[in-house]
C-alpha cells in the first residue's frame, strides 16, 4: 500500500537525518556513534541490492515499490545512492556492464566470484539461480532509473535517471554477447523501462531495437547453444512484438496514481 511504503520512506530518511528513531522496542540514532551515519549507509545500500536479488528475483513487480523508496532516498541522501552502485556493481558487474576477464594466476574460484557467481565450499551455485540473481538486480536498476519519490521537492533532477539507462543499453550493444546472460539482462532491461526509454528517446530508441533485431540478436544466436535457446527466444519475440505494434508496452506492476491513495 501506498500508505505503508511512506511509513518505510519516513522510517530511513528520518534516521539518515539523525532524528531518533523506534525499531524493534528501541530508540536508535546515527549520532550515537562517530561513524553512525556512515555504517547506516553501508548497510542501507547492500540491504536495497539484496532485495534485487532475492525478492525482486522472484516477484518482479516488487522492484518498483523497492526502487521508488531508493530513488528517493538517494535525491536527499546522495552517498546511499553511490554505496548502493559500489555493491551493485560489485554483486552484479552486468549492471555497469561489464563483462571480467579472466586475468592471468586468477583462480577459476576467484573468477566466478568476479563474474556474480557465489561460490561456498569451493561450490559453484547453479546456472538458473545465478541467473535468477543477476535477473532481479537489474530489474531493480532498470526500474530506479525511470521512478520518483512522489512527495518529492523535484526541484532538481534524478540521481540516477533515465540517461543512465540509455548509455547502459547503448554500452550493452556495445560488448561481445555471452550466452544465457546477455539475452536475459536485455530482456529484463527492456521489459521494465523500455516503455521509459521509448517516451524519452522516441526515434533513437526504435533504431536502437531495429539494431538488436537486425545485428545483436543473431550475435546472441552464434554463441547460444541449442539448449540455452529460452531467453533468446523470448527477447526475440518481445522486439519483434514491439516493433510490429511500434509501442513498448508498460512494465507490469508500475505504480500507478491510484496506488498512492491506498
Amino acid at each position: 500500500a501506498g500508505s505503508k511504503l511512506r511509513e518505510v520512506f519516513d522510517k530511513i530518511n528520518n534516521l539518515l537525518s539523525g532524528k531518533p528513531v523506534q525499531t524493534e522496542g528501541q530508540t536508535v540514532s546515527v549520532t550515537q556513534h562517530p561513524q553512525g551515519l556512515e555504517f547506516v549507509c553501508y548497510k542501507l545500500a547492500e540491504k536495497f541490492v539484496r532485495h534485487g536479488e532475492g525478492e525482486v528475483s522472484f516477484h518482479h513487480d516488487s522492484a518498483f515499490p523497492i526502487a521508488v523508496v531508493l530513488s528517493g532516498i538517494w535525491e536527499l541522501h546522495p552517498r546511499v545512492g553511490d554505496i548502493f552502485l559500489a555493491h551493485l556493481h560489485k554483486k552484479c558487474p552486468y549492471s555497469v556492464p561489464f563483462y571480467p576477464a579472466r586475468k592471468e594466476g586468477t583462480s577459476m574460484e576467484e573468477y566466478q566470484r568476479m563474474l556474480g557467481y557465489e561460490v561456498h565450499d569451493s561450490k559453484v551455485e547453479e546456472q538458473d539461480h545465478f541467473l535468477k540473481r543477476m535477473s532481479g538486480m537489474i530489474r531493480l536498476y532498470a526500474a530506479i532509473i525511470q521512478l520518483r519519490w512522489p512527495y518529492g521537492n523535484k526541484q532538481g533532477a534524478h540521481p540516477h535517471g533515465l540517461s543512465y539507462g540509455w548509455r547502459w543499453l547503448a554500452q550493452m550493444l556495445n560488448l561481445e554477447p555471452l550466452a544465457d546472460v546477455t539475452a536475459m539482462l536485455l530482456l529484463d532491461f527492456l521489459e521494465v523501462c523500455g516503455n521509459a526509454l521509448m517516451k524519452q528517446y522516441g526515434i533513437q530508441f526504435w533504431k536502437t531495437m531495429f539494431f538488436i533485431q537486425k545485428s545483436y540478436i543473431p550475435r546472441i544466436e552464434a554463441v547460444t547453444s541449442s539448449g540455452q535457446m529460452g531467453c533468446l527466444s523470448r527477447l526475440k519475440n518481445f522486439v519483434q512484438k514491439c516493433l510490429r505494434a511500434e509501442e513498448i508496452p508498460l512494465p507490469k506492476g508500475i505504480l500507478t496514481p491510484s496506488f498512492w491513495r491506498t
